[in-house]
């Protein structure tokens, strides 16, 4: 009968021997041990389908092409410095994860792979990635986060199975067009911490996306178009250069969570208040001097964060937002230092920071 060998977190310093006939296991799990190396037999296990050796300290690999049921790899977190080639050969494989190692480059052959389904390999030393990953087009889930890469090419526009897509963390300077056709990104998009000026147009098609991650770049304004991602629950813009926000994001009636800290805006576009969904306004250290009225619309609004800006006054109607649990507005100059506003928000057991 197929058999599992699980000691996660033992631990171990060197690999157990099984408690049955090695042929017959299924299931590997020893993630987060001590390991430095694999026996060679390990590669040639026919029944084994998934084998988890995160957080390890593995250098390399025996060869693994004899593992022709695996489904699942999973290396993170070790010390590997080449892509172990014998994963080419694995006909079975749909999970490849080799995040946070060392890796210098992807060989041509991933694109063999035509049955991966998931991928990760941030956390490396990648400055590129070979044309052929863009031909995975069966991936569901692809991170390159946290390496060098400067460029990615409008063919990443054919990986329309992808509802997970992250290329947070590199030194891309632009956003391909045809991100926006990838039409399938439900769960979330990371473009954080690159060099992005602009944002194109396109990104607008991603009708279904409801988490959009760009901050840390350097942008200066938003199209539009931002107003077609209608399913958004969360939009992370801070660390930008932002002046202004188009009355368009008042589209995005599902959001929940809107993050502009540490932008250079001066005001807000009166369509925020349409914003019906949103719990959390984060508007810290930016340059704002006034609030629109329609913030009184904000009706599930729970925390307002206005911090270091340049306010002066606050709507009235700040006090009739029935949900609001948090108002925090340190290192404003109010003209009225204790103005109505602020005593009622108190009185019905707001928190209020000034």
């Amino acid at each position: 009968m197929p058999y599992e060998m699980k000691a996660p977190g033992a631990g171990l310093a060197a690999f157990p021997v099984p408690a049955g006939d090695p042929a017959l296991l299924r299931r590997i799990d020893l993630a987060w041990n001590a390991l430095t190396e694999l026996p060679e037999w390990v590669g040639r296990l026919p029944r084994l389908e998934d084998l988890r050796l995160d957080g390890n300290r593995l250098r390399d690999l025996p060869d693994l092409h004899g593992l022709t049921a695996l489904r699942a790899l999973h290396l993170d977190g070790n010390t590997l410095t080449r892509f172990p080639e014998s994963v080419l050969e694995l006909p079975e494989l749909r999970t490849l994860f080799l995040y946070g190692n060392a890796i210098g480059e992807l060989p041509e052959g991933i694109g063999r792979l035509r049955g991966l389904r998931r991928l990760a390999v941030g956390g490396n030393a990648l400055t590129s990635v070979p044309v052929t990953l863009w031909r995975l087009t069966g991936l569901v889930s692809l991170n390159l986060a946290e390496n060098a890469i400067t460029e990615v090419p409008e063919t990443i526009g054919e990986l329309t199975e992808l509802r997970m897509l992250d290329l947070g963390h590199n030194a891309l300077t632009r956003i391909p067009e045809a991100i926006g056709d990838l039409h399938n990104l439900t769960d979330y998009l990371y473009l954080s911490d690159n060099r992005f000026t602009s944002v194109p147009a396109s990104l607008g098609g991603l009708t279904r996306l409801t988490y959009l991650n760009l901050t840390d770049n350097r942008l200066t304004g938003l199209p539009a178009a931002i107003g077609g991602l209608t399913a958004l629950r969360e939009l992370r813009l801070y660390g930008n250069r932002l002046r202004e926000i188009p009355e368009a994001i008042g589209r995005l009636r599902e959001l929940r969570e809107l993050h502009l800290m540490n932008n250079a805006l001066t005001g807000l576009p009166a369509s925020v208040g349409d914003l019906s969904g949103l719990r959390l306004l984060d508007l810290r250290n930016n340059a704002i001097t006034s609030l629109p009225g329609s913030l009184t619309g904000l009706s599930r609004l729970t925390h307002l964060d206005l911090r270091n800006n340049r306010l002066r006054e606050l709507p009235g109607g700040l006090a009739d937002l029935p949900a609001l649990e948090k108002l925090d507005l340190r290192w404003n100059k109010l003209d009225d230092g204790d103005p109505e506003v602020l005593r009622r928000l108190s009185e019905r057991g707001c928190v209020v920071l000034r």
